[in-house]
């Protein structure tokens, strides 16, 4: 588990290596199958993209226990594992980068935004 836990520390900083830009070009207009797809398609890796930036304001061991509860989709007690936490401990922890990391998007992102995605 501990290489997992270095796979995705790793695997953060190289998203942060990267600059994660959309152009237009990218998108094949011949698999979309309407406007409103594309419009969801945009909107999805827009969402993406503002999620990694958030994440990358975080504390490396914050960013590192919400990439592995929600990108990895790890189990509370395979997080343990890897960071050596007690559950209570890593539950705590997995709560404050959660509210730490609304606090970061609250900031960054704009008002009607978050309004959008039915958070106010």
């Amino acid at each position: 588990y501990s290489i997992a836990y270095n796979a995705s520390l790793d695997a953060i900083k190289k998203n942060k290596k990267h600059n994660n830009t959309l152009e237009i070009n990218e998108i094949n207009y011949h698999k979309i199958a309407s406007f409103d797809s594309a419009l969801q398609q945009l909107e999805q890796k827009e969402r993406a993209k503002i999620m990694d930036n958030c994440l990358l304001k975080l504390p490396e061991d914050e960013r590192s226990i919400i990439w592995m509860f929600y990108y990895d989709e790890l189990s509370l007690k395979e997080i343990c594992e890897v960071t050596l936490l007690s559950e209570t401990n890593l539950k705590v922890k997995l709560h404050r980068a959660r509210k730490r990391l609304l606090t970061i998007v609250e900031t960054f992102v704009e008002p009607e935004i978050i309004s959008h995605y039915g958070r106010s």
